[in-house]
């Protein structure tokens, strides 16, 4: 344990130049007492490490000092390997780059890594997408990529969902998130604050010399989780009591399956009354009318009295028998 994080400390001073006591032990999750403690340690196998005293103060290597030890271990190395998805870096282009990337790694492993790591790469192969998806043709992620690496400002013509549909949009983009198969670009549009937008519904799109800087204290896996939060509670803004038939539970998924997890509770005929969470009656109308007869809507009557006149319907449709 802690040769290991003798290792991480040399690595994050290699890597991130002066930093302070109370910093590596926050990065560590130690005690600023044992990040003392570890300084002295790497002071006496001379390793050039100084400290500078003060309010700027802090710990940094001597210039020029490198050290070519990384430290992976066994489930590292493993995970460098499965975290290379050539699918999304092929989209942005950087195909070529990650191979050339986890060639060099992959020479500077041990041999007992390395094949570790041949292993991964044989029987493991991530594709995110789903079977049904479509696939999303990003003809401009290219671009909206190097934006986002060189903070220029795009200058677009994106097709949204309400009218008018096609809008121009000056957008500083902070950042790329691939969810789903699908790529989404975070950025400020017009002076307002960041806003999310599908790269694949950017019709037309210039971009500038101008440079922008994103807020000091933005930060896009923070954004991108309050952003799926606040879509999943505008998502579903109703209820449905039901009741489902034994095993029918199995067959829900999301955050209907959870419900049922959490609301249900199991009746003296055998089945299970819930109550599940709804995006709006016509979703539900067609979510819960693939279970077929096991669920009974109870409420609300107007979903209840929707679902009763479907199914009077296809009563009606199949009533006569076959058709030839």
């Amino acid at each position: 344990m802690k040769a290991g994080r003798l290792v991480s400390i040399l690595l994050l001073l290699q890597t991130r130049g002066l930093m302070t006591a109370a910093q590596l032990a926050a990065e560590l999750e130690v005690s600023v007492r044992t990040v003392y403690r570890d300084v002295e340690a790497l002071h006496a196998a001379g390793v050039p490490l100084y400290g500078d005293a003060g309010h700027a103060g802090g710990y940094r290597l001597l210039d020029g000092y490198r050290t070519r030890l990384t430290g992976l271990t066994t489930a590292e190395a493993e995970a460098l390997f499965l975290s290379g998805a050539p699918g999304p870096a092929a989209d942005l282009g950087l195909g070529p780059v990650l191979a050339a990337a986890q060639l060099k790694v992959r020479a500077a492993l041990p041999t007992e890594l390395r094949a570790h790591a041949d292993r991964i790469s044989a029987r493991f192969h991530l594709d995110a997408p789903g079977w049904y998806a479509d696939e999303d043709t990003t003809e401009h992620l290219p671009a909206v990529a190097a934006a986002v690496w060189e903070r220029r400002v795009l200058h677009v013509t994106y097709r949204r969902w309400r009218e008018p549909t096609d809008v121009e949009r000056r957008l500083e983009p902070y950042g790329l998130v691939l969810k789903a198969g699908r790529w989404y670009v975070v950025a400020r549009a017009d002076g307002a604050g960041p806003r999310t937008y599908r790269v694949d519904q950017i019709l037309q799109l210039r971009c500038t010399q101008d440079e922008f800087a994103p807020p000091d204290d933005f930060d896009l896996a923070a954004y991108w989780q309050a952003y799926q939060d606040d879509f999943h509670r505008r998502l579903h803004t109703g209820e449905a009591v039901v009741r489902l038939a034994p095993g029918a539970a199995d067959r829900l998924s999301g955050a209907a399956a959870r419900a049922a997890r959490t609301t249900g509770r199991a009746e003296p005929d055998g089945w299970t009354r819930a109550v599940l969470p709804v995006e709006s009656q016509d979703r539900a109308h067609d979510d819960f009318l693939r279970l077929g007869a096991d669920i009974e809507v109870l409420e609300p009557a107007a979903l209840r009295d929707r679902i009763a006149a479907t199914a009077a319907a296809l009563a009606r449709l199949y009533a006569g028998g076959k058709r030839l």
